[in-house]
């Protein structure tokens, strides 16, 4: 900025914005770091965590879901896969109930490594949100719900 002009007040929405940006960026930093570490790809660690929400959700991760998870078309997938799965991380298993499918499973040593470095920092987060009373963790869910639908929309 030129030296005497005065900034404007950005808006209180501009400020909340810009504090979401500080924090995805700072959790890329993370995923980064973590990638860095154990011999990974930022993009292998999207697809544990993508892994890990399909589990959570109860939903079957196939190298499909996964794929469109991360808007990777299959070979790309396949190299992801195959990469985890070389460091034992996550493994291949046929469908129970359709053997012709493959599943993708995160296998507990990921689960171990993710916590063991990401712990502290959802611990602190989580504590942070416990002393939300319910009106204010409604708040805080109907944002981050409406801002990550604002970037998976089809046509913003």
């Amino acid at each position: 900025m030129a030296p005497g002009v005065a900034r404007e007040r950005e808006s209180p929405e501009m400020e909340i914005f810009h504090l979401l940006r500080a924090v995805a960026v700072e959790y890329g930093l993370r995923q980064a770091e973590f990638a860095a570490e154990h011999g990974m790809h930022v993009t292998d660690v999207r697809a544990l965590i993508c892994l890990l929400d399909a589990e959570r959700a109860g939903i079957d991760a196939t190298a499909g879901l996964l794929g469109a998870g991360l808007g990777l078309n299959s070979a790309g997938t396949t190299g992801v896969v195959d990469r985890l799965e070389r460091l034992g991380l996550v493994s291949r298993v046929r469908d129970v109930k359709d053997r012709r499918r493959v599943l993708l499973r995160v296998e507990d040593r990921a689960k171990e490594l993710g916590w063991s470095y990401f712990g502290p920092l959802i611990d602190s987060t989580v504590g942070v949100l416990s002393g939300f009373d319910e009106r204010h963790m409604a708040a805080v869910r109907l944002f981050l719900q409406t801002a990550l639908d604002a970037l998976t929309t089809e046509d913003p």
